[in-house]
Protein backbone atom coordinates (compact mmCIF):
# COMPACT_ATOMS: atom_id res chain seq x y z
CA UNK A 1 0.00 0.00 0.00
CA UNK A 2 1.23 3.32 -1.04
CA UNK A 3 1.54 5.88 1.79
CA UNK A 4 -0.28 9.57 1.87
CA UNK A 5 1.75 13.12 3.23
CA UNK A 6 0.97 16.01 3.74
CA UNK A 7 2.89 19.04 4.34
CA UNK A 8 1.74 22.65 5.48
CA UNK A 9 2.84 25.44 6.62
CA UNK A 10 1.16 26.53 9.49
CA UNK A 11 1.27 29.48 11.61
CA UNK A 12 1.07 29.25 15.45
CA UNK A 13 -2.20 29.82 16.06
CA UNK A 14 -3.22 27.22 13.35
CA UNK A 15 -3.76 29.32 10.60
CA UNK A 16 -2.49 27.62 6.85
CA UNK A 17 -3.91 30.81 4.81
CA UNK A 18 -1.98 32.53 2.28
CA UNK A 19 1.83 31.53 4.05
CA UNK A 20 3.38 33.08 1.23
CA UNK A 21 2.82 36.10 3.19
CA UNK A 22 4.36 35.42 6.22
CA UNK A 23 6.32 32.08 5.53
CA UNK A 24 9.68 33.37 3.68
CA UNK A 25 11.47 34.83 6.20
CA UNK A 26 11.26 31.83 8.31
CA UNK A 27 12.33 29.27 4.98
CA UNK A 28 16.10 27.69 5.51
CA UNK A 29 18.26 25.12 4.46
CA UNK A 30 16.82 22.87 7.10
CA UNK A 31 13.00 23.36 6.19
CA UNK A 32 14.19 23.36 2.38
CA UNK A 33 15.75 19.72 2.72
CA UNK A 34 12.80 18.77 5.00
CA UNK A 35 10.40 19.54 2.46
CA UNK A 36 12.05 17.83 -0.14
CA UNK A 37 12.28 14.33 1.90
CA UNK A 38 8.39 14.94 1.83
CA UNK A 39 7.18 16.16 -1.41
CA UNK A 40 9.87 15.78 -3.68
CA UNK A 41 9.90 11.86 -3.18
CA UNK A 42 6.37 11.72 -4.23
CA UNK A 43 6.22 10.40 -7.43
CA UNK A 44 2.41 11.06 -7.30
CA UNK A 45 1.10 14.45 -5.68
CA UNK A 46 -2.62 15.32 -4.85
CA UNK A 47 -3.20 19.34 -5.19
CA UNK A 48 -6.68 21.16 -4.67
CA UNK A 49 -7.10 23.39 -7.55
CA UNK A 50 -5.32 26.76 -6.21
CA UNK A 51 -2.40 25.28 -5.13
CA UNK A 52 -2.27 23.49 -8.23
CA UNK A 53 -1.64 26.77 -10.23
CA UNK A 54 -0.02 28.12 -7.71
CA UNK A 55 2.75 25.51 -8.31
CA UNK A 56 2.35 25.22 -12.15
CA UNK A 57 2.96 29.23 -12.21
CA UNK A 58 6.30 28.81 -10.52
CA UNK A 59 7.74 25.70 -10.58
CA UNK A 60 8.24 25.30 -14.83
CA UNK A 61 9.88 28.28 -14.83
CA UNK A 62 12.47 27.33 -12.07
CA UNK A 63 13.21 23.74 -13.32
CA UNK A 64 13.87 25.81 -16.93
CA UNK A 65 16.14 28.43 -15.50
CA UNK A 66 18.08 25.45 -13.63
CA UNK A 67 19.05 27.47 -10.37
CA UNK A 68 19.59 25.95 -7.30
CA UNK A 69 16.14 24.50 -6.84
CA UNK A 70 15.92 23.16 -10.46
CA UNK A 71 15.91 19.39 -9.08
CA UNK A 72 13.31 19.50 -6.80
CA UNK A 73 11.18 21.11 -9.81
CA UNK A 74 12.24 18.42 -12.12
CA UNK A 75 10.82 16.33 -9.47
CA UNK A 76 7.77 17.33 -9.29
CA UNK A 77 7.50 18.29 -13.35
CA UNK A 78 7.83 14.21 -13.16
CA UNK A 79 5.19 13.47 -10.90
CA UNK A 80 2.07 12.36 -11.64
CA UNK A 81 -0.01 15.18 -10.82
CA UNK A 82 -3.90 15.05 -9.80
CA UNK A 83 -5.40 18.32 -9.50
CA UNK A 84 -8.91 17.72 -7.44
CA UNK A 85 -11.57 20.14 -8.53
CA UNK A 86 -14.93 20.62 -9.68
CA UNK A 87 -14.27 22.63 -12.48
CA UNK A 88 -13.03 21.53 -15.71
CA UNK A 89 -9.52 22.50 -15.88
CA UNK A 90 -7.13 22.84 -18.87
CA UNK A 91 -3.11 21.83 -17.51
CA UNK A 92 -0.47 23.31 -19.26
CA UNK A 93 2.20 21.61 -16.77
CA UNK A 94 3.21 18.00 -17.93
CA UNK A 95 2.12 14.65 -16.44
CA UNK A 96 -1.16 16.98 -14.88
CA UNK A 97 -4.52 15.61 -14.79
CA UNK A 98 -7.87 16.07 -13.03
CA UNK A 99 -9.05 13.28 -10.59
CA UNK A 100 -12.19 12.02 -11.76
CA UNK A 101 -14.88 10.70 -9.09
CA UNK A 102 -15.29 11.03 -5.77
CA UNK A 103 -11.93 12.02 -3.52
CA UNK A 104 -11.87 9.54 -0.82
CA UNK A 105 -13.07 6.62 -3.08
CA UNK A 106 -10.35 7.50 -5.72
CA UNK A 107 -7.50 8.05 -3.17
CA UNK A 108 -8.56 4.89 -1.39
CA UNK A 109 -7.83 3.17 -4.80
CA UNK A 110 -4.68 5.23 -5.67
CA UNK A 111 -3.39 4.06 -2.36
CA UNK A 112 -3.64 0.52 -3.70
CA UNK A 113 -1.62 0.88 -6.58
CA UNK A 114 1.79 -0.12 -7.15
CA UNK A 115 4.06 3.37 -6.98
CA UNK A 116 5.95 5.28 -4.66
CA UNK A 117 4.68 7.77 -1.92
CA UNK A 118 1.77 10.26 -2.74
CA UNK A 119 2.41 13.65 -1.56
CA UNK A 120 0.43 16.69 -1.10
CA UNK A 121 1.44 20.43 -0.53
CA UNK A 122 -0.92 22.89 0.71
CA UNK A 123 -4.70 22.29 -0.62
CA UNK A 124 -6.27 22.61 2.84
CA UNK A 125 -9.49 21.27 1.73
CA UNK A 126 -7.69 17.84 0.17
CA UNK A 127 -5.78 17.91 3.38
CA UNK A 128 -9.00 18.02 5.58
CA UNK A 129 -10.76 15.71 3.46
CA UNK A 130 -8.68 12.82 3.81
CA UNK A 131 -7.54 13.43 7.44
CA UNK A 132 -11.11 12.54 8.05
CA UNK A 133 -11.19 9.65 5.95
CA UNK A 134 -8.31 8.35 7.73
CA UNK A 135 -6.00 7.55 4.32
CA UNK A 136 -3.34 10.08 5.26
CA UNK A 137 -0.14 8.44 6.80
CA UNK A 138 1.86 11.40 7.89
CA UNK A 139 1.01 14.92 8.39
CA UNK A 140 4.24 17.33 8.37
CA UNK A 141 3.28 20.35 9.93
CA UNK A 142 5.91 23.43 9.49
CA UNK A 143 4.63 25.32 13.07
CA UNK A 144 6.24 28.76 12.80
CA UNK A 145 6.12 31.04 15.08
CA UNK A 146 4.06 34.09 14.46
CA UNK A 147 0.35 34.52 15.35
CA UNK A 148 -1.61 35.57 11.94
CA UNK A 149 -5.04 36.44 13.75
CA UNK A 150 -7.17 36.14 10.72
CA UNK A 151 -7.85 33.18 8.41
CA UNK A 152 -8.46 29.55 7.31
CA UNK A 153 -7.19 27.23 9.98
CA UNK A 154 -6.22 23.76 8.95
CA UNK A 155 -8.93 22.51 11.81
CA UNK A 156 -12.60 24.25 11.60
CA UNK A 157 -15.08 24.50 14.37
CA UNK A 158 -16.89 21.76 12.91
CA UNK A 159 -14.53 19.47 12.53
CA UNK A 160 -14.97 16.07 14.18
CA UNK A 161 -12.07 15.31 15.81
CA UNK A 162 -9.51 13.48 14.54
CA UNK A 163 -6.72 11.61 17.27
CA UNK A 164 -3.03 11.70 15.93
CA UNK A 165 0.22 10.55 17.68
CA UNK A 166 3.69 12.64 17.26
CA UNK A 167 5.77 10.68 14.96
CA UNK A 168 8.87 12.87 14.89
CA UNK A 169 9.65 16.48 15.63
CA UNK A 170 12.93 18.88 15.12
CA UNK A 171 13.04 22.46 15.81
CA UNK A 172 14.85 24.43 13.34
CA UNK A 173 17.21 27.38 13.79
CA UNK A 174 14.75 29.62 12.55
CA UNK A 175 11.63 28.48 15.47
CA UNK A 176 10.00 26.21 13.07
CA UNK A 177 9.03 23.14 14.55
CA UNK A 178 8.85 20.62 11.83
CA UNK A 179 6.35 18.05 13.25
CA UNK A 180 5.17 14.65 11.61
CA UNK A 181 1.87 12.84 13.02
CA UNK A 182 0.10 9.40 11.93
CA UNK A 183 -3.09 8.24 12.76
CA UNK A 184 -3.51 7.36 16.59
CA UNK A 185 -3.66 3.83 17.20
CA UNK A 186 -6.81 2.65 18.55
Amino acid sequence: MRKITAGLFIAADGVVESPHEWHFPYFNDEMGAAVTAQLGAADTVLFGRVTYETFAGAWPERETAGGEDAPMAKALGDARKIVVSHSELKFTWRNSEQLGGDLVETVTELKQESGGPIGISGSISVVRALLAAALIDELHLFVHPIAIGKGLRLFDETADPIRLKLLDSTAFTTGVLHTVYGPADN
